[in-house]
Formats: C-alpha cells, sequence, structure tokens
C-alpha cells in the first residue's frame, strides 16, 4: 500500500485482484516465426488450373451450353394485334357513334357553305359609305426673305438688330486674375499642415522650401566711371631728333671701354689625356643550386625535408 492515497485495487474496487489468461501457457519466440500461421495449416484453397478457351465446353464456367430462347415458341404479331383488338371490342356496351351526315366542303374561296354561323358582316366585301374629303386650309403666308447675310445688312432679321458689345482685350486673362485676388481675400492663413505625417529624411526636390522668400535686396547704386585721362596735347613723334622724349639726350654711362682677352689655345703636350669613365664591377653570383635548397629548405621544413630523385 502507497504511503499516501489508496492503491491500485481500492482504487477499482475488486475484493481481489483477478486471475490472468495467459498464465501457464508455454512461451513462443516470435523469433522465425512465420506471418500468416493458417497458411501452413491443414488443406489449403486447391484451384483447378487455368483452362484454356477451345470448342469445348470445359472452358467456360456451366458445365453445358445454356441457350437464352430455349423453350420459347414462335409468335405471330398480326394475329397478336388482332386477338387484342377483338378482347378490346368486347369491353364496349353499345355500338360505335356515326355522324348523321358526312362533313360539307366549301364551293370556292370565301363562300360560307357548310359553317354553322353563315356569313359575318364585318367581312363582306361591299364598299362603305364615306364622307366627303374636304382639303384642310391654306398654309401661312408670310413675305419672301430678304437678300442678304445679315451681317452688316439693316433690317433682315425678324426683330432688331442686335447690339454690339465690343470684347476687351485679354478678357480671360482679366477675370482669371480677379478670381485669385478673390481667393486670396477669402483665405486665412496658409494652408493646413499636420506634423505627424512621416516624411522622408531627403526631400524629393531639393529646390522646394516651403518658407517665403525674402525680400528682394537692392542692388548697390553704381559708381560713375571717370571720364578718360586725354593729354592736353598729342604725342610728339620722333623723327631723327628727341623732340618726343622727356629727356633731350640720353644720360652718358660711366663704364670704362675694356677690351675682352681671348684665351690662348693650348698646345697637344698641354692638353691632358681623356680617360673613359668606369664601367660595372661584378659581383659573386649565387648559384642555381643553392638557389633552389634556399627555397625548398626553410625553417618550417628543415626538420621533414627529404632527398628527391627524379
Amino acid at each position: 500500500m502507497p504511503a499516501e492515497g489508496k492503491s491500485d485495487m481500492e482504487r477499482i474496487g475488486l475484493f481481489s485482484e483477478m486471475g490472468y489468461v495467459t498464465i501457464g501457457d508455454k512461451y513462443v519466440s516470435h523469433y522465425m516465426r512465420p506471418f500468416n500461421e493458417a497458411a501452413s495449416k491443414n488443406k489449403q484453397m486447391l484451384p483447378g488450373g487455368s483452362k484454356t478457351l477451345s470448342a469445348l465446353q470445359a472452358g467456360y464456367f456451366e458445365p453445358q451450353f445454356l441457350r437464352i430462347f430455349d423453350g420459347e415458341a414462335y409468335s405471330n404479331p398480326v394475329q397478336l394485334r388482332r386477338r387484342y383488338r377483338l378482347a378490346e371490342s368486347k369491353k364496349n356496351l353499345g355500338k360505335a357513334f356515326l355522324p348523321s351526315n358526312g362533313d360539307k366542303l366549301p364551293c370556292g374561296k370565301g363562300s360560307y357553305y357548310g359553317t354553322i354561323g353563315g356569313p359575318f358582316a364585318y367581312f363582306s366585301a361591299q364598299l362603305k359609305a364615306r364622307e366627303r374629303y374636304v382639303p384642310p386650309g391654306k398654309n401661312f403666308y408670310t413675305n419672301p426673305e430678304k437678300k442678304g447675310t445679315g451681317y452688316g445688312y439693316a433690317n433682315l432679321t425678324i426683330g432688331e438688330q442686335y447690339p454690339h458689345e465690343p470684347d476687351g482685350y485679354e478678357l480671360e486673362k482679366l477675370n482669371a486674375k480677379k478670381a485669385r485676388e478673390e481667393h486670396k481675400r477669402l483665405v486665412k492663413g496658409g494652408p493646413f499642415k499636420i506634423n505627424l505625417h512621416p516624411q522622408d529624411y531627403f526631400d524629393v526636390n531639393p529646390y522646394f522650401n516651403d518658407k517665403p522668400l525674402p525680400p528682394l535686396k537692392k542692388p548697390p547704386p553704381e559708381k560713375p566711371i571717370a571720364p578718360p585721362f586725354k593729354p592736353s596735347s598729342p604725342a610728339k613723334k620722333s623723327g631723327g631728333m628727341k623732340g618726343g622724349t622727356f629727356d633731350p639726350y640720353p644720360s652718358h654711362s660711366a663704364d670704362p671701354y675694356v677690351i675682352k682677352k681671348f684665351m690662348a689655345v693650348p698646345t697637344s703636350k698641354e692638353r691632358k689625356i681623356f680617360y673613359p669613365p668606369p664601367g660595372s664591377k661584378s659581383r659573386p653570383v649565387t648559384s642555381i643550386i643553392t638557389l633552389n635548397v634556399t627555397r625548398s629548405i626553410n625553417a618550417n621544413n628543415y626538420k621533414t625535408a627529404h632527398l628527391t630523385s627524379d
């Protein structure tokens, strides 16, 4: 019994535990057990084998050939119809109804011979009396139309001439201007804008600005340009004299006249011997084997390197 609560037997409500059905049964291993045990016991359904279709009755399900109309007698349909009419005529209580006279046929088109009521007055071909035809009165008479188009000719229309009203120059433009001014007068303040609507960080049009433009700056007054300088008298031209210069004669230079000394040409003995510059000097060259060894063996693989021979 558990420490707390009721045991399983108390929960079920039985006085004692019921016995099991499989007590004492032999253990049957499921290893290598056939899937269908009944298929390996007793006799099984043994078919008679496949039959080949032939002219014999052995290839069919029935032991003998059965006819569809087996034992059916010959019947005459004409005789059957006559018998049926005789049987139906016996059900009549009296003789057949015969009219007293035959049908009457008309003797021509439009005749009423053979009809019950006779001719109708509405379909008579006789002409009816008609009243005398009285023509209507005369039409409304007017004067003939006057010649002319009406433009530039006086008294050609029914009424008086239309007074001429000249159109103002650019009348539509003036009316639109008055409508805009009246609209601006009725508008109070600027357009309503809500700040809760999300806006882009960058404007689509970088040149668009909601703020009003500042007033135009007046350009600075232009300074009057001084008149060009004009000498009192025209310039003088030099005609072999110093009439057009500031000084009548140029200032005298005080440099003494010195003759340049020329270097004497040296002789062959005094000339120096030409020595060409020294060429490139040779340096020690590393052999190809040493370069290959240096490239293939380094500090990382010098312990594991081995000789390869081709």
